[in-house]
Formats: C-alpha cells, structure tokens, sequence
C-alpha cells in the first residue's frame, strides 16, 4: 500500500507538471498570437490611414462640387421661374426648400461612402420622425406658415404691411423658408416668423395704390378755432403730394386736457407717405407761427380757495 501512495504521488506530480507546461505553451502562443495581430495592424495602418486620407479628400471634393452644382440647378431654377413668370415670393420660398434638400442628399451620399447605409439612416430618421417633429414644432408651424402665404398670397414681395400682433411693418424684401423679412422707413431689417404672419391678422396697405394720411395738431383753448382749422386746410392742401382729386378733411379730433386737438384726412400715394407725412408736420407748425396760433404746452390749473390762503 505503502508502494502505491508513491506511485499516485508521483502520479499526480507528472499530470500537475504536465498542465503547467501545456498551459504555458497555450499562453505563449496566446501571445505570439497576439504580437502577430498588432504587428499585421501595424504593417497594414500606413495603408489604412492612407486610404481614409484619400476618402477624406475626396469626400470634401465631393461637398466642394456638389456645392457648386447645388448653386447651378438653383441659379437655373430661378431663371425658369422668373421666365415662366412665379411671383417672387414662390422664387425665394422654393430656391430656400431645394438648397436644403440638395445639400441633405449630398450629404448622404458623402457619409455613404464612409460606410454609412442610406436605409439605415432612412430608417432610423422616419422612426425618429415624431420626436424631431415635437421638438421642432414652432419651426414646422413656420414652414407651413410660408406655405400657405404662398398659396393664399395675402401679400408679396414689394407690399407694405403691418403686422397686428406687435405692430411691425415694413415692405416685405424677402419670403424665405421660415421667416419672412421687412424693410422698415428707416431702413432696419425686421424678421417675422412665417407662422406668425399666417395666424395672425395683418394689413396691406399696397392693395390700392393710394393711402390715407391722417395729421393731428393740438392748439391752445385761445386761438380762434376757425382760423386754426381753415389755416391747417390750405396748408395740408396745398402740398404737392396730397392727391387733389381726393377730399381734404379737417376736423375737431378732441378737447384734451391742455389742447384742443384738430385732425386732417388726406389721400397720397403709398410710396409718398412717410414723406408726405413728415413733410406736411413741418408746413402745418409754420404755418401755424405765421398766422399766431398757438401750439400749447401741456398745463394745470390751480385754485386756490379763500380758507386755503387765510
């Protein structure tokens, strides 16, 4: 018995130093075969990075291209439109919507050929399709905004309108994708989203080509109304921009606090308003100083009762 405890002893070392030496063949061949993968990496990364260099470049010659082909379909789009007689406004709307969706294209196509799966993309921008649209609503409202004045033409550019809601107004200069642009009298650049402008109620004062003008004048309680509103006729009536086949109208507007406020109706063109407006101010005042009637400062009366002084 004695005899076989050695021999399993002796055994059972053999198999231990068997394994050991198996598995440390295994783990060097483990390593040998990793040393071979990052050396292959290392040969074959000259070539890889070379040929990324080269789809870069090729990519950004791709975007530079199709950038210029981009500005030659929408340069010849516009010649078509303008041939075929569109209205201004669909020009700018439809050459903004066919820039943006060449360039996605172009773009698409570029990131496919680094690989990328058009399906895929497809796929996964229609699956995130409703989230896109929650958090993009104000700019979707806008689009279909610019859709609809479009198609229902409440005005084009080159009218002046006057948005309600703040009380902007301007010429229209430009109808673009989301925004439509306003050119104010003094020349600043107002920006209006389109689904403001679609939603909202507006004036256009450029559907006749006449507009009214109306000139306010306060005078003091002394002056002699009649002379005041006889002298503010002629002068409003005698401008060169006032319409003559159109009425003059003056009137009593309202007995204010420190003036009696006289009013006058008048028709010029539009594009003689401001002008007019302004023009018509200056000739009123002066006349005015003329004749000795008094423009007021605003003023308080005060009395004071006996019991008040003693």
């Amino acid at each position: 018995m004695f005899t076989d405890r050695i021999l399993l002893t002796a055994g059972l070392e053999g198999a231990a130093d068997t394994i050991n030496e198996a598995l440390e063949a295994a783990n060097l061949q483990d390593v040998q075969k990793k040393i071979s993968i990052f050396e292959k990496f290392l040969q074959e990364l000259p070539q890889k990075a070379l040929n990324l260099g080269v789809r870069v470049v090729l990519a950004l010659l791709v975007f530079v291209v199709g950038g210029q082909i981009i500005k030659l379909i929408r340069k010849i789009l516009k010649k078509s439109l303008i041939r075929a007689g569109a209205d201004t406004g669909v020009i700018q709307f439809l050459d903004s919507l066919i820039k943006a969706v060449l360039y996605v294209i172009l773009i698409m196509m570029i990131g496919t050929s680094f690989g990328l799966d058009a399906a895929s993309v497809i796929a996964v921008v229609g699956s995130a399709g409703v989230a896109v649209g929650l958090a993009l609503q104000g700019s979707l409202s806008n689009f279909a905004g610019g859709v609809l004045i479009l198609l229902l033409k409440p005005f084009k550019v080159g009218d002046y309108i006057i948005e309600d809601t703040k009380g902007n107004e301007g010429v229209v200069s430009e109808i673009q994708l989301f925004y439509t642009k306003l050119t104010t009298p003094d020349d600043r650049i107002v920006v209006l989203p389109n689904g403001t402008l679609a939603n909202s109620s507006l004036t256009n004062v450029t559907t006749t080509y006449k507009r009214r003008l109306t000139v306010q004048v306060g005078i003091s309680y002394r002056a002699d109304l009649k002379k005041a509103k006889q002298v503010m006729h002629d002068a409003v009536s005698a401008d060169a921009g006032v319409l003559k086949e159109e009425p003059v109208v003056t009137f009593v507007d309202e007995l204010g606090d420190s003036a009696v406020v006289l009013g006058t109706h008048c028709y010029v063109r539009n594009e003689d308003y401001w002008s007019v407006r302004w023009r018509l101010l200056e000739e009123i005042k002066l006349a005015f100083d003329e004749e000795g009637v008094e423009i007021p400062y605003p003023q308080l009366d005060v009395h004071m009762s006996k019991e008040m002084t003693e």
